[in-house]
């Protein structure tokens, strides 16, 4: 049974979420600030993180700063609606995914179920190789891990999944409508910067931003030395 964490104020919609997601099979524990979030993120239980950007003691980028100096659990952000500013940064400092608040219960559950199939997914199939090298880079699909001139890279879950995604298709220009689906799991929504916020951070962890190139109006090609 996948675990999920929830840290969030909101008593009511915290109880609102666990009831939904314990009914659909999760394991939901919740906390009510940032500062126990932090604490309870990195005991390293859970398979997902849903967090808050508002909160008291700490908010959540403060967290999210905080945690990703230490782990790559998968984060989703809870962002208050048409602040897009706060959900770039957030996408920036690592998070995975975010939903706008007031969220549905559903949509936030489509969101975690589709961190959770790509990481269980990976590497799965009969056909997958056990690694998949382009360039300096090498890829170990099943373990989740990445590395470049054998030094490792420490990727989020969806850093990890764009990246896959675009050295499978090394060489050919990947749309970031097929990059939304194949490692999003979703459709790429209007006016949704999640792709190139993500691949961004991509670019400066490779420390090489030339391997992925940006086609105007096309998608991002994984160069093919």
């Amino acid at each position: 049974m996948s675990r999920v964490l929830l840290v969030d104020d909101d008593a009511l919609l915290t109880e609102l979420l666990t009831e939904y997601l314990t009914a659909e099979g999760l394991n939901v524990h919740s906390v009510p600030d940032g500062e126990a979030g932090v604490h309870e993120i990195l005991t390293g239980q859970y398979d997902v993180v849903v967090l808050d950007s508002m909160m008291p003691k700490m908010n959540g980028l403060d967290v999210l700063k905080n945690v990703r100096a230490q782990s790559t659990v998968p984060i989703i952000m809870l962002t208050a609606k048409g602040d897009d500013i706060d959900r770039i940064i957030g996408l920036e400092m690592g998070a995975d995914d975010y939903v706008p608040k007031p969220c549905t219960p559903r949509e936030l559950l489509a969101r975690i179920n589709a961190i959770l199939r790509r990481a269980q997914n990976s590497g799965e199939q009969s056909n997958t190789p056990n690694s998949i090298a382009v360039s300096d880079v090498v890829l170990y699909p099943a373990k989740r891990q990445a590395t470049i001139k054998d030094t490792p890279l420490e990727l989020t879950s969806t850093e990890f999944n764009l990246l896959e995604v675009l050295m499978r298709h090394a060489g050919q220009v990947v749309s970031k409508e097929t990059l939304s689906v194949e490692a999003l799991d979703r459709k790429l929504a209007k006016f949704d910067r999640s792709i190139d916020v993500h691949i961004s951070s991509i670019r400066h962890k490779l420390g090489d931003a030339s391997l992925i190139q940006t086609v105007r109006g096309l998608g991002y090609l994984f160069v093919k030395n």
